[in-house]
């Protein structure tokens, strides 16, 4: 057998299993809130040598790379057959993305992906592109998954290769190995970041939107909107309302978006989304959170002022540098959530907090007040507070010594 293909080979296989069995550890220190980790979860290194090689080594002597892997990024999430699986996107040196599923023991460490990725059905109008799949269990007894799905703008002028049109793809399985293409959503406007409720309201299903008026651009819409739909395998929007709203001079400025679905908790559901806001460096990408009536998922009870997580170290480079975005997390049996966020549309990672945290920080973290004057009122505050317990501690210590 050829030398040259041998020494790749055993090297690549190597450097390949090193990565996918490589232990995460936590970082420490940070707010108390949540635990980043060491090490992404996924990147394009994961990418199985199935996917990127031609193994014969007649057809392939120098064991080169024939299809070549960018980055793997935005995944959904579920707890299934006892596994932590996310659902990612895959992003080709094409620039074209595809899904496919990854699964762990532990929801930290040692992701593998399935040898196939993910086949969709196309439709009539076949996508250009998809990607940014939400998954949802509901209490239809099907998962759903509602992805973006890019085609060409049919109205972009003669020459323009770039205008492009947004529309809500739905998949369900229950599996995750057989999937049933449904028609996209109907809509008025171009949707992004659509997201399943995992129960019915009022008998219907309901739908997180996010409307704009172009591919890129808000415009008018750009929010997190609600809209109940009476059937999903044929779902249309007939009415749309703005839950979340955007605000001048806040981290949601310019958009903001549902991230995965919300996690129901005694107190509440618990939201994840991202905001964006214009900075000399383009677009920053945050993520941030906010509680919704356990009655009226629509009305938000709890919205905690500015960002959950913003991107750090080298989270801030990478093909899309300044952005974390997440659509997928998984709330275990116990309690804990397990966040999978991707950096700069280039890797995926995982931070670990827990459903007591998180309803702990949306209830008792300040709302924004959209000046800077409330900012620091809301400092004052805290200082006021803090100098009267030093002040208890302190004689509480005093009064230990001296009985001791």
């Amino acid at each position: 057998m050829n030398t040259v293909y041998q020494e790749r080979f055993r090297s690549v296989t190597a450097r390949y299993e090193d990565l996918i069995q490589r232990k995460n550890r936590i970082i420490q220190a940070g707010n108390g809130i949540f635990n980043r980790y060491e090490n992404p979860v996924l990147t394009a290194e994961h990418a199985p040598i199935l996917w990127r090689y031609d193994l014969n080594p007649a057809s392939n002597p120098f064991f080169m790379e024939r299809f070549g892997i960018n980055a793997i990024f935005n995944s959904g999430a579920i707890k299934l057959n006892g596994k932590y699986v996310l659902i990612a996107r895959v992003e080709g040196n094409d620039r074209k993305s595809f899904f496919a599923i990854a699964e762990s023991n532990n929801g930290i460490d040692n992701f593998r992906f399935r040898d196939l990725p993910v086949l969709l059905e196309e439709t009539e109008n076949p996508d250009v592109n998809v990607y940014d799949m939400r998954l949802t269990q509901h209490e239809d007894g099907w998962i759903y998954g509602i992805f973006c799905s890019e085609r060409k703008d049919p109205a972009a002028p003669l020459g323009d290769e770039s205008s492009a049109r947004a529309y809500a793809g739905i998949v369900r399985t229950h599996d995750l190995e057989n999937w049933e293409r449904l028609p996209d959503l109907k809509s008025g406007s171009q949707q992004r970041n659509v997201v399943l409720h995992p129960e019915f309201v009022n008998g219907k299903y309901a739908l997180y939107t996010r409307p704009q008026d172009g591919f890129i651009e808000a415009g008018s819409g750009g929010a997190i909107g609600w809209a109940l739909i009476d059937d999903i395998t044929h779902a249309e929007i007939l009415k749309e309302t703005i839950i979340d709203h955007r605000h001048y001079h806040t981290i949601k400025e310019l958009k903001n978006g549902e991230g995965p679905h919300p996690i129901k908790t005694g107190k509440g559901w618990l939201h994840l989304a991202h905001g964006v806001r214009g900075c000399a460096a383009g677009l920053r990408y945050v993520l941030y959170m906010f509680m919704t009536s356990l009655e009226h998922p629509e009305e938000i009870i709890a919205e905690p002022a500015g960002y959950l997580m913003a991107p750090e170290g080298e989270e801030r480079v990478g093909d899309v540098s300044n952005v974390l975005f997440s659509n997928g997390w998984i709330a275990d049996e116990d309690g804990t959530v397990y966040i999978y966020y991707a950096s700069s549309d280039t890797r995926l990672h995982v931070a670990v907090s827990s459903i007591e945290r998180l309803t702990d920080y949306c209830l008792n973290t300040k709302p924004d007040g959209y000046r800077s004057a409330t900012s620091v009122l809301a400092v004052k505050e805290l200082v006021e507070k803090n100098l009267l317990y030093m002040e208890v501690n302190k004689k509480v210590a005093e009064e230990h010594q001296l009985s001791s």
